[in-house]
C-alpha cells in the first residue's frame, strides 16, 4: 500500500541563518557537519548567538531527522539522524528538521530512506537550481508516494542498517590509515639518511654522520642536460624507438626505474639536436615545473631539457643517488627560482654536494628503500581498493533494503 511521505511526518521546520559567531553561543550544525554517509560530525561545528525563542524553535532533540535542503546539486538531500549531544544544538537554514509520528514511523528508518533517495539522485532531479547551488522545498518531497512496512518492521530494518553502517564506519576508519602511509615512508627515508639533508651547495651543510663524507657530485658522476628534437620536423618523431623522458612521465616514475616513456624519438632526432642517449642507470632529476621528481633509467634513453641527469661513476651507487635526491626534495625546492614556474638552473646544479657512506652501505640503504617503496605501493593499492569498496557499501545496503519497497 502506498502512502505520502507526509503521512509519517508530524513537524517540518527550516533552520535559521547566522552570519555571526559567538564563543559563548550555541552549537550550530551546518552543511559540512553531515557527511555523505548520513553521519553527523561536530568536528567543524561553530557557535552562534541564539535567543531563547530561537533555541526553543530550532533546538534539535534525539530522533530528529536533518534534511539538507540547500547545497550543490549532487549533495542536496543528504540526511542524517540526530542521536543527541552533550549540550544544546541548533541547525542552519540549509537544513530542514523533520519529526516523525512516533506511532507511525521510526526516525532512523526515515533518515535511511531519505539517504536512499539521495543516492538514487532523486533530489538532484527535482531540485531548483541556480549558479553554484540547488535547493529542494519539502513540499516537493511530502507528496512522494512511498511504501513503508509496519512500525515493528521499520525498527528491525533501521537496527540492522545502523549496525551495518557502524561496521562500515569502523572499516572506513581502519582503511583511512592510507593517509598515514606517506608519513611513515618519509620517516623511514629520514632515518636512512641519518636525519640530515644529504644534499647541499657545498656551504653550510650538515655535519657528516660517522662513516659518511661530503663530496662534490660532479666529482662522482657526469652531469648531462637534456634537449627536445624540433617539433617542426615530424620525421624526428616518426617510428621512434628511443625513449624520450619528458615532464608528463615523471610523476608516475618518481623513485622508480624508467623503462618506457610517453614519447619516443629516433636516431634522426638525436643526430639533429643536442639531445643525447644516456646509458641505463642514469639518474634524472626534474628541474622545472615538477621540481624534484627523480627516476633512474632502466634502459638507454634521452630526456627533455626539463631534466638534469647524472651518469654515475664507481664511487656512487645510482639507486642510492636517486634516493638521496628524493630525500633532499625540500632542499631542491628551496634552491629553485622563478616568479611563476620554479626552475633549478644549471649553475646551481653544478654546485651540488652529496653526503655519502661507503659504497657497500649505499647499496644496502638503496636496497632497503626499494623494498620499502614496494611495500608502500602494495599497501597503498590494497588500502585504496578497500576504501573504494567501503565507500560503495552504504548505498548498496540502502538499495538492497529499500529497492523492493520503493522500486
Amino acid at each position: 500500500m502506498s502512502f505520502c511521505l507526509s503521512d509519517f511526518i508530524s513537524e517540518v521546520q527550516n533552520g535559521f541563518a547566522s552570519g555571526e559567531r559567538d564563543a559563548e553561543g550555541v552549537t550550530q550544525l551546518r552543511m559540512n557537519n553531515v557527511n555523505t554517509r548520513g553521519i553527523i560530525s561536530f568536528d567543524e561545528s561553530i557557535r552562534v548567538p541564539c535567543t531563547e525563542n530561537q533555541l526553543r524553535k530550532f533546538r534539535l532533540f534525539k530522533g530528529d531527522v536533518l534534511f539538507n535542503n540547500t547545497n550543490s546539486t549532487e549533495l542536496v538531500g543528504k540526511s542524517a539522524l540526530f542521536t543527541g549531544y552533550t549540550e544544546p544544538v541548533v541547525f542552519s537554514n540549509h537544513f530542514t528538521r523533520l519529526r516523525v509520528h512516533p506511532d507511525r514511523a521510526d526516525a532512523a528508518f526515515v533518515a535511511f530512506f531519505l539517504n536512499h533517495l539521495w543516492n538514487r539522485k532523486h533530489f538532484a532531479e527535482i531540485c531548483q537550481r541556480w549558479i553554484g547551488q540547488s535547493a529542494v522545498k519539502f513540499d516537493k518531497i511530502a507528496s512522494l508516494q512511498v511504501q513503508f512496512p509496519d512500525l515493528p518492521t521499520q525498527r528491525r530494518i533501521a537496527a540492522r542498517l545502523t549496525a551495518r553502517f557502524a561496521t562500515v564506519e569502523q572499516a572506513r576508519l581502519a582503511a583511512a590509515a592510507l593517509a598515514e602511509v606517506p608519513h611513515l615512508f618519509e620517516k623511514t627515508l629520514a632515518r636512512e639518511f641519518q636525519g640530515i639533508t644529504p644534499l647541499s651547495l657545498g656551504i653550510d651543510h650538515a655535519p657528516a654522520p660517522e662513516g659518511w663524507q661530503w663530496h662534490k657530485l660532479t666529482d662522482l658522476a657526469r652531469l648531462e642536460s637534456g634537449h627536445t628534437p624540433s617539433r617542426f620536423h615530424p620525421e624526428y618523431w616518426e617510428n621512434g624507438d628511443i625513449p624520450w623522458l619528458a615532464l608528463p612521465d615523471i610523476r608516475a616514475l618518481d623513485c622508480r626505474v624508467a623503462t618506457t616513456t610517453s614519447e619516443k624519438t629516433n636516431a634522426l632526432g638525436i643526430a639533429n639536436s643536442s639531445a643525447r642517449i644516456l646509458p641505463a642507470q642514469t639518474v634524472a632529476l626534474s628541474r622545472t615545473a615538477s621540481v624534484g621528481f627523480v627516476t633512474q633509467f632502466g634502459r638507454p634513453m634521452a630526456t627533455s631539457q626539463d631534466f638534469v641527469n647524472w651518469v654515475c661513476g664507481s664511487g656512487i651507487h645510482p639507486v642510492f643517488l636517486m634516493w638521496l635526491l628524493r630525500s633532499s626534495r625540500a632542499f631542491i625546492h628551496s634552491v629553485s627560482t622563478g616568479a611563476i614556474h620554479k626552475t633549478v638552473y644549471m649553475n646551481m646544479v653544478e654546485r651540488f654536494h652529496v653526503c655519502l657512506p661507503t659504497l657497500a652501505v649505499q647499496k644496502n640503504i638503496a636496497s632497503r628503500l626499494d623494498e620499502m617503496l614496494a611495500t608502500t605501493d602494495e599497501l597503498t593499492n590494497s588500502l585504496s581498493a578497500q576504501l573504494a569498496a567501503i565507500r560503495e557499501l552504504p548505498a548498496a545496503y540502502l538499495r538492497e533494503t529499500f529497492g523492493p519497497l520503493n522500486p
